[in-house]
């Protein structure tokens, strides 16, 4: 009786291993909703794709591989990094745009993702754009 254990070929083990390529037409329209610029809740997706929170969580989190809330806060703080840069709009008002009920926890937040506060952030992205013209 042979003692070999039979190693799975690498291809076997790319195909269970990998998350799909494409994600599934509720993912994706998930994605294309909250890159628009749509300041979207958790509960509102659900709602909206006739799920509870969780089960979409969940969901989202088999296809992408990474956890919604988190994904969901990266989004908001790359567009509030954005409009820092690029707009005259208030901190507040940033706060309130990309989904942050007080302006508080958005500089929390921000301050943990950039290392630094808001006000600082945009100074340093308008000097590097005054840099870059005269350049």
């Amino acid at each position: 009786m042979s003692s070999k254990k039979r190693i799975p070929s690498s291809e076997s083990l790319l195909l269970r291993s990998a998350p799909p390529a494409m994600p599934e037409a509720r993912v994706q329209k998930i994605i294309r909703m909250v890159e628009s610029g749509a300041a979207r809740t958790i509960r509102d997706l659900a709602l909206e794709f006739n799920l509870s929170p969780s089960r979409l969580q969940r969901l989202f989190k088999h296809e992408t591989g990474i956890p919604m809330g988190e994904w969901l806060s990266e989004q908001r703080l790359q567009r509030a990094a954005l409009l820092l840069a690029k707009s005259y709009l208030s901190v507040k008002e940033i706060a309130h745009t990309v989904g942050y009920e007080h302006p508080s926890s958005f500089i929390r937040a921000f301050e943990r993702r950039f290392t630094q506060p808001p006000a600082q952030y945009r100074r340093q992205a308008g000097l590097h754009e005054m840099l870059t013209k005269t350049l």
